[in-house]
């Protein structure tokens, strides 16, 4: 295992936020080989001994981030007690434990995220990194421009506005599987931060009713080449740009 920032690792390991293990190698409460560390040090947890406070650093994990595709039908919570599908049974992740970085309903279908990274997941959903999400919506009956315009303008939920930062009449990627018997027209929908069922409401709130929901973004992240039920490693340049790391 390669060398990591101690302040990713002690994050990842569930001991603290990645700003709360800097701070506490500011304190001198990290060792690194018997050694106190000093902040931007890194360490390799397959061969060195970290340790927090005098304790052994928990099993610092390999990182996974896996991108899926999420059929309609399956829960997007990593267990369910009733025994209904899960979209981690989907994936051979072996030994890891995997959770969703962020939801979908369980009538919605598209691309999520699989982690066991929870400093990263936590990155990939605060809205100060501007990881935008994108789906596609068939929409019964189909809306007129005036009312897309409506939805970009904003309506009103909960007592606040709320809109949606695009919405347009668009056919849906390839890697989304469509029926014959479908009724309505397909349009690409984006929002920004997103709360729970809010691209359901939003059309409600016009009067669409939504058939279908398929999101086929988030951030920089495509379902592309993923079709329903598949699922593949991220990797590290997507890693990186989902957490709003730049290349250098």
């Amino acid at each position: 295992m390669a060398s990591e920032r101690l302040q990713k690792l002690i994050a990842r390991a569930g001991l603290a936020s990645r700003r709360r293990a800097e701070q506490l190698i500011i304190d001198g409460r990290v060792k690194v080989n018997g050694a106190v560390a000093q902040i931007g040090a890194s360490a390799d947890p397959s061969t060195d001994r970290i340790e927090v406070d005098g304790r052994p650093l928990p099993s610092a994990v390999r990182a996974v981030h896996l991108a899926v595709h999420k059929p309609r039908g399956f829960l997007s919570s990593a267990h369910d007690e009733r025994g209904r599908r899960s979209v981690v049974g989907l994936v051979d992740a072996g030994d890891e434990r995997l959770w969703p970085a962020g939801r979908l309903d369980v009538k919605s279908e598209g691309l999520m995220i699989l982690t066991n990274d929870g400093d990263w997941a936590n990155r990939v959903l605060h809205p100060r990194y501007g990881n935008e999400r994108e789906y596609a919506a068939l929409v019964n009956p189909a809306p007129t421009r005036a009312v897309l315009k409506q939805l970009r303008d904003g309506v009103t939920l909960d007592d606040r506005p709320v809109r949606l930062l695009a919405a347009r009449f668009a056919l849906p990627p390839q890697e989304v599987e469509r029926g014959r018997d479908e009724v309505g027209a397909w349009l690409q929908v984006r929002i920004g931060e997103g709360r729970k069922r809010e691209v359901r409401r939003l059309l409600g709130a016009v009067d669409a009713s939504v058939e279908r929901l398929v999101r086929t973004r988030i951030g920089t992240l495509r379902i592309s080449g993923l079709r329903s039920g598949q699922w593949r490693h991220l990797r590290p340049a997507e890693v990186g740009a989902l957490a709003g790391e730049r290349r250098r």
